[in-house]
């Protein structure tokens, strides 16, 4: 058998004895929840004492702004790792991927991310149990609804709409209301 895995099984050992207490209130929805300060200080000695390493790596990140539902601006990343669990003894190695997701409304998006994927990398390699739901963080955020895309009208699409309304084949108000119109374009619609 590889150490590696043995360190992983001395790891697991301790953390089934021990588990991680829920500890932590998400006072928004009401739920308890594990942060990742809890795993780390529940990990370190007991990944020391087996001679277990984790190097975090990185494979993608995507960020999308969103609006919460006040009007601010809510950052929310996904980020793609991978976990390198190496034993020191032989220098074996297993990966362990993940995903993490979270939301900021400053520069800790990225942050929050990878220590949700780093939280969950663990939890699941040395199967800490849970009760409950699982949960991404303590923070709860409302989100409002992505706005719909309005289509664009090239000058002979345009050109042709403003016939069909003039003809009277075509409501002005759907020319108005269903189509992201440039300023001259809504000038001239609105002068029909």
């Amino acid at each position: 058998m590889s150490e590696v895995y043995k360190a992983i099984n001395k790891v697991m050992a301790v953390m089934a004895a021990e588990g991680i207490s829920k500890n932590r209130n998400n006072s928004q929805q009401g739920y308890k929840f594990r942060g990742i300060d809890d795993v780390y200080n529940s990990l370190a000695r007991p990944m020391v004492d087996a001679g277990l390493v984790v190097l975090p790596r990185v494979l993608s990140r995507n960020c999308t702004e969103r609006q919460t539902a006040k009007g601010g601006t809510l950052f929310y990343v996904v980020v793609e790792c991978e976990f390198d669990f190496i034993a020191v003894s032989d220098g074996s190695k297993h990966i362990v991927k993940t995903f993490g997701e979270a939301m900021d409304s400053a520069d800790k998006a990225t942050n929050k991310a990878m220590s949700a994927a780093m939280k969950y990398a663990y939890m699941q390699a040395f199967c800490i149990p849970t009760e409950g739901d699982n949960d991404a963080d303590a923070n709860t955020y409302e989100v409002a609804p992505k706005p719909k895309q309005l289509p664009t009208l090239d000058a002979d699409r345009f050109n042709e709409a403003c016939k069909a309304v003039e003809s009277g084949r075509f409501p002005k108000t759907r020319l108005l209301t269903e189509y992201a119109l440039t300023e001259d374009q809504k000038r001239i619609a609105g002068a029909l």
